[in-house]
């Protein structure tokens, strides 16, 4: 990684807005991620998570008025609604996980996640399926870094849901994305699954120094596994800072009546619902052997 980037914002977004038709899903938008931060996007459904994701990846264009910028250490992704054109190598930098894991249920678990490399190798030998040896044991190292090099072989629809979205994950890592972009990665999971997907994201983040944003409708999640949180409400940014200083009362604001149909607020105490865990903190943290793989 260059010397510069550690000084360089990962993610820069200045005035973005968004309209569909008379609806405004973002508001004026200001946010700064700093390189090697793990943040929670929250907010009710329809506050605009998904859609402000989106446009950090480029996938989707801003207002073309109003000014909007959006940058990936330093290169811009999108301006005044106008995607770069360098966007895909701008987008390297940039894994996207998707709450319903996009992988390709009758290939093994090895061959979605070398769809990570599609951009980094010829389009003949990607349509072809063709691999070299070297690029079969990038995978499967990505895929011990997320525990899951044991299931390579397997094929992608008979894994658990937990399972297919650490899966996913490797898919990013291989694509060597420095930052890593989650939408609702735990929305469908059991908790227990959800517990050690998003320790994954959080041993990625500690120890090997990717920027995380992660979309969290379990308030919980953003507690326990997320230093800073940024809260969305009707398409603005009403909070951001430590995510231990969000108040119940903060959350009812932004939550409103939804607040009291969440199932870790339903008692009286505030202190003890944040302590009611799917799992102790450390518990998704897996101490994993040195990867020894012989790939033909």
């Amino acid at each position: 990684m260059a010397l510069q980037d550690n000084f360089t914002p990962a993610i820069t977004i200045t005035n973005l807005s968004k309209s569909f038709r008379s609806c405004k899903a973002l508001k004026d938008i200001c946010l700064t991620v700093a390189s090697g931060e793990m943040v929670a996007l929250i907010g009710p459904s329809g506050s605009g998570k998904s859609t402000l994701l989106r446009h950090m990846s480029g996938l989707v264009a801003g207002d073309r008025n109003g000014g909007g910028r959006i940058s990936i250490f330093g290169r811009p992704v999108q301006e005044n609604g106008i995607i770069n054109r360098d966007i895909r190598n701008i987008r390297s930098e940039v894994g996207f996980i998707f709450q319903q894991f996009n992988l390709v249920g009758r290939l093994s678990l090895l061959t979605n996640i070398l769809t990570g490399m599609l951009a980094q190798i010829p389009t003949w030998r990607s349509l072809l399926g063709f691999f070299r040896k070297k690029e079969k044991l990038a995978a499967m190292d990505a895929l011990h870094r997320v525990g899951m090099s044991d299931y390579a072989g397997q094929r992608a629809s008979t894994l658990s849901g937990g399972q297919q979205q650490r899966g996913a994950i490797a898919r990013a890592l291989l694509q060597q994305a420095r930052i890593i972009l989650a939408d609702e990665p735990i929305a469908s999971l059991d908790p227990r699954s959800a517990s050690m997907v998003m320790g994954t994201l959080r041993r990625l983040n500690r120890e090997e120094g990717h920027t995380v944003v992660v979309s969290l409708h379990q308030i919980d999640f953003a507690f326990q596994f997320c230093p800073r949180s940024v809260a969305l409400k009707n398409g603005e940014i009403v909070y951001d800072g430590p995510t231990k200083a969000i108040t119940k009362d903060l959350l009812q604001s932004v939550y409103g009546s939804d607040l009291s149909d969440m199932d870790y607020l339903k008692d009286n105490s505030w202190e003890a619902a944040l302590r009611r865990r799917p799992m102790p903190p450390n518990a998704p943290v897996v101490e994993l052997p040195e990867p020894v793989f012989s790939v033909t």
